[in-house]
């Protein structure tokens, strides 16, 4: 979900598809009042500089579809007010539990209603389970091929799966083996995989969460065809409940997903809208008493997804949680070797040599999307030339993704930390309803360097801050900016607190 999923609309954007009637832009008379509240909390240059150019495009199963003219826009709005839009659309409208925003050069109209579990569709439906990219370091494969391909898989009805995501292929290091071995175990149906429920697969982005998941899906019904197997993201989970919601059809769905017998869910930090959420909470309880297995992945611990209620968070945390860290040197060296076979098949001349994949390993050492890029780019540099001409000119190459390394992931509880330090007051302070000046401005540069270090929305940020308003955080950001425009050594002082951040 961009910090909450602007990739979720990305196969919308392309569909030119028949759907049901939808509200255009003129018959929503809370679209107005909408851009009204929109304009008064943001002020009006904020405003006409992000949502100058947004329109409308309809509301329809309880998703509010707007389009704006440029990829940035929609990935700046889907990164920054996505949840303030949606907050105010549900001020509006209590049916609308989702805001999409997607390019308008895309836009014909709202796509169809894409093929909910049990259903057999005609033909691939444009929903958000097409979010996900293939996993790092495999070969690439459309997305409507692949959700044309996984519903003609038997039990398979729900995201895409892509046949490379194989325990075949997944490389196991030092980083990953306990969470590949907690994995296969499940797949494998051990008996000791029940105390692995929920077994919940935590990382950053590009680790290898969504290979573990396809892998088991596929490993289980590889084993026993029988078995009811789901595999849904988060994304398209929230898009057949709303549709459902729409069409009044929620409990025939309900009774579809109680009879599973293993459910999959991936990037859990996409769940949102209480009443979905308290759905998935119900699901999530029927199936683990009745010793269904269920396995959830996300980008942090269950204990840090904020966005999701207390009672959800606390049954992911009653399972088995297990991180997969960034791979070590051995694990970098080992995706490349192999992808350097892998294309040798395709290309016999191929010459990449050792040392210089060698190097690369040592050079980036993110994450495996990352290596899988900079093997794409020695790739091409080997096709069409000769290769880097040496070490000076790889490092020019890939300093992109070294330089991707150096960025450490910030949390919100670091900067209160921090900054409660430096001014010597104590955390609980920052929390609390006390308006001392000795209070106020600590609190308001915490918020601050929330807003600018962390992708954490306005809303996120002020239930962090004691479930303060997102214009309370609007307010401080800006004061503090203003501040420092004006004030040199506040803005050194902030400046030494990021650095004192990061360290």
């Amino acid at each position: 979900m961009d910090a909450t999923g602007p990739a979720a609309a990305r196969s919308r954007d392309k569909a030119v598809a028949d759907s049901e009637p939808v509200r255009a832009e003129g018959d929503h008379s809370g679209w107005l009042k909408v851009r009204q509240s929109l304009q008064a909390q943001l002020g009006t240059e904020i405003f006409n500089s992000w949502f100058g150019r947004i329109k409308l495009v309809g509301t329809e199963g309880g998703v509010a579809v707007h389009s704006v003219p440029t990829a940035f826009l929609k990935s700046w709005i889907n990164s920054h007010y996505r949840d303030l839009l949606l907050e105010l659309w549900q001020k509006e409208d209590k049916a609308i539990l989702r805001a999409d925003v997607i390019v308008r050069s895309a836009v014909r109209r709202l796509p169809a209603r894409p093929a909910e579990p049990g259903e057999t569709a005609a033909k691939p439906a444009p929903a958000p389970s097409q979010r996900k990219p293939a996993q790092p370091f495999l070969p690439r494969e459309n997305g409507a091929a692949r959700g044309a391909r996984s519903e003609q898989e038997p039990g398979f009805a729900g995201s895409p799966l892509d046949p490379k995501y194989t325990f075949a292929n997944f490389i196991e290091g030092k980083s990953n083996r306990i969470a590949y071995a907690a994995a296969r175990s499940v797949a494998e149906g051990e008996g000791a995989a029940v105390r692995f429920n929920p077994l919940f697969i935590h990382a950053s982005v590009g680790l290898g969460k969504t290979h573990l998941l396809q892998a088991i899906a596929w490993e289980t019904r590889q084993r026993d065809p029988a078995k009811k197997v789901r595999y849904l993201t988060a994304d398209y989970f929230m898009w057949v409940f709303a549709k459902a919601l729409h069409n009044q059809t929620a409990l025939s769905l309900k009774e579809t997903l109680r009879d599973i017998d293993l459910l999959l869910i991936d990037d859990m930090q996409f769940l949102q809208g209480k009443a979905i959420q308290a759905e998935f909470c119900h699901l999530l309880n029927e199936l683990i008493d009745s010793a269904r297995q269920v396995v959830v992945a996300a980008d942090r611990p269950p204990a840090e997804l904020e966005s999701l209620n207390e009672r959800v968070r606390s049954r992911l945390k009653g399972g088995v949680s297990l991180d997969i860290e960034t791979p070590d040197y051995e694990l970098r060296k080992s995706i490349l070797n192999m992808r350097y076979e892998e294309a040798r098949r395709d290309q016999p001349g191929l010459d990449i040599p050792e040392d210089i994949r060698h190097y690369v390993a040592r050079q980036v050492n993110t994450s495996c999307r990352d290596i899988d890029g900079a093997f794409n780019q020695l790739l091409l540099q080997h096709k069409y030339s000769d290769g880097p001409e040496g070490f000076e000119e790889l490092d020019k190459m890939l300093r992109h993704l070294i330089k991707s390394g150096d960025q450490k992931r910030v949390r919100i509880e670091d900067i209160q930390r921090v900054v409660a330090r430096q001014f010597n007051v104590a955390r609980n302070d920052l929390l609390s309803n006390r308006r001392t000046q000795q209070i106020v401005r600590p609190r308001q540069i915490a918020m601050y360097l929330s807003k600018v270090m962390t992708p954490r929305s306005l809303p996120e940020i002020g239930r962090r801050f004691g479930g303060r308003d997102h214009t309370t955080v609007l307010h401080a950001v800006r004061k503090i900016e203003d501040l420092m425009s004006q004030d040199h050594k506040l803005a050194q002082e902030i400046e030494l607190l990021k650095r004192l951040i990061l360290d």
